[in-house]
């Protein structure tokens, strides 16, 4: 039978044709997807205001008036202010005997570039805001924030016409965000990638779609096919947003070595940790997750604690060419991902796949 049209109100609130949204890193991948008629989210946590800047005007420059959005990391609990050196000072010495125990153990390097962690927005506040002023300065269409979603920033954005996106991984953080002005709700279930909450894909969807009203409802976690958007429109979701599925296209600029582990990879191979940002995060298995697993690590620190404490062994992963120590953010339905292929086609691919199976049920 042939396929039905999948147009949601996803669709025609941000103005794309198909309803997917891809989270990625990469400016080409993201320029790839709204150029193939989905929409992109740039995230940006890692770059410094000017970084941001630079994006969004090469973005505009790629795309022309097609929308899109930038994701930032703004977690409640960060300090005011201090440099990373003054922070990493503040440690815990068992913390830090057990990352030298766990350096020696696997022979990790110095790193030899400077530490991109050490620029993350969650590291305090003052980076945040700068952050916050570039994106909300440019008036960029969407802003999508998952760890901490402060409620200024949804006041000040609504004011410049900008639509703001909550990503969620529990119905009680749905519930604020929809009382602070969400115009979309992410929910993100366990088998997401990245930082992600304690409920099931299949769970917290439907469970967000009974609050959400008219509010349109992604679906996170685990999206890597298109029989995987087909059952999050049945669940009563708007579209998905998907991450795992760019990181081994043709455009991606994801480490080769990560690629090839990805390619290989099911989603045995990732694993749920707060070792490495302090909040817990899906990822690929490498020793430092393992290590910190065992009953004899300490617990993981609070952010952005942790995450300094692990932005050497990643740097240095990184910088030696050591993929056994590399590891990335990864969901649970990482099996699902081939390639190398071209943005475009994965995501049309994805399409055509969903709307041939609901296509089946008339």
């Amino acid at each position: 039978m042939a396929g039905v049209p999948l147009r949601t109100r996803l669709c025609e609130i941000l103005g794309i044709e198909h309803p997917v949204i891809a989270f990625t890193h990469c400016r080409e991948v993201a320029v790839a997807a709204i150029r193939a008629g989905g929409f992109a989210v740039l995230g940006e946590a890692m770059k410094t205001a000017d970084e941001i800047q630079e994006n969004v005007r090469w973005l505009r420059s790629q795309v022309g008036d097609k929308p899109f959005g930038i994701d930032l990391v703004l977690p409640s609990n960060a300090p005011q202010q201090g440099t990373p050196e003054e922070l990493i000072a503040q440690i815990p010495e068992p913390h830090v005997r057990y990352k030298e125990r766990i350096h020696a153990a696997y022979d990790v390097p110095l790193p030899h570039n400077p530490v991109a962690l050490r620029q993350w927005g969650g590291l305090n506040k003052r980076l945040a805001l700068a952050q916050i002023d570039c994106v909300l300065d440019e008036r960029v269409p969407a802003i999508a924030t998952g760890l901490g979603s402060p409620e200024f920033l949804f006041e000040a954005a609504h004011e410049r016409g900008i639509q703001m996106i909550g990503l969620i991984g529990a119905t009680r953080q749905a519930r604020r965000v929809l009382e602070m002005g969400a115009d979309m709700v992410v929910a993100q279930g366990y088998d997401a990638a990245g930082h992600t909450g304690a409920m099931g894909t299949f769970s917290i969807v439907p469970e967000v779609v009974d609050i959400a009203g008219d509010k349109p409802v992604i679906a996170a976690g685990g999206v890597t096919t298109g029989s995987h958007l087909a059952a999050a429109l049945c669940l009563g979701a708007s579209g998905v947003w998907t991450g795992t599925v760019w990181l081994a296209a043709e455009e991606s600029d994801v480490d080769p070595l990560v690629k090839q582990r990805i390619l290989q990879a099911t989603g045995d191979d990732t694993t749920r940790t707060a070792c490495i940002s302090g909040k817990t995060m899906r990822v690929l298995k490498c020793p430092w997750t393992e290590e910190w697993g065992k009953e004899e690590a300490p617990a993981a620190l609070a952010s952005p604690f942790q995450m300094l404490l692990s932005s050497d062994y990643l740097q240095a992963a990184n910088d030696s060419r050591r993929a056994d120590l590399m590891t990335e953010a990864v969901g649970q339905g990482v099996a699902f991902v081939d390639g190398p292929k071209p943005v475009g086609e994965i995501l049309h691919g994805m399409v055509d796949e969903a709307g041939a199976i609901l296509g089946r049920f008339g």
